[in-house]
């Protein structure tokens, strides 16, 4: 299993930085998603909390699937959004324009993290 591992790199070190703030987005989202399933209301919060800070956790471990997860999340977010909504534009800007941003620094850093997964694996194999 990976660790975290220093970056290389100011693309290295923003992929981190980029990682360890949808960590932190994540852990009210999935907190509050908590309380609010316990009540008796939507369970998404709960699952896309859970599922943002895995993908961070993931991210800062340098592993693709960290990104590929939160670009999941966003998809459903999107399917969640346009099924409570509608497309009433007003009403999905605050839904999805946070996490749309994200979006974009987490496909921006889709090649880092390749790399960075490239090159653990390297490592592993010259270890063995």
């Amino acid at each position: 299993m990976s660790s975290l591992t220093r970056p290389h790199g100011a693309a290295g070190w923003a992929t981190l930085v980029l990682a360890i703030i949808i960590i932190i987005l994540g852990v009210p989202l999935a907190y509050m998603g908590a309380e609010l399933a316990f009540i008796g209301g939507s369970w998404y919060y709960l699952l896309c909390g859970l599922a943002i800070i895995i993908a961070g956790v993931l991210m800062a471990m340098g592993r693709v699937a960290g990104g590929l997860l939160y670009l999941a999340a966003y998809g459903i977010t999107w399917v969640w959004a346009l099924w409570e909504v509608g497309l009433d534009g007003w009403g999905l800007l605050p839904r999805v324009f946070g996490p749309t941003l994200l979006a974009i620094a987490v496909l921006a850093c889709l090649p880092v993290l390749r790399r960075a997964q490239d090159s653990h694996a390297l490592h592993a194999r010259k270890a063995v």
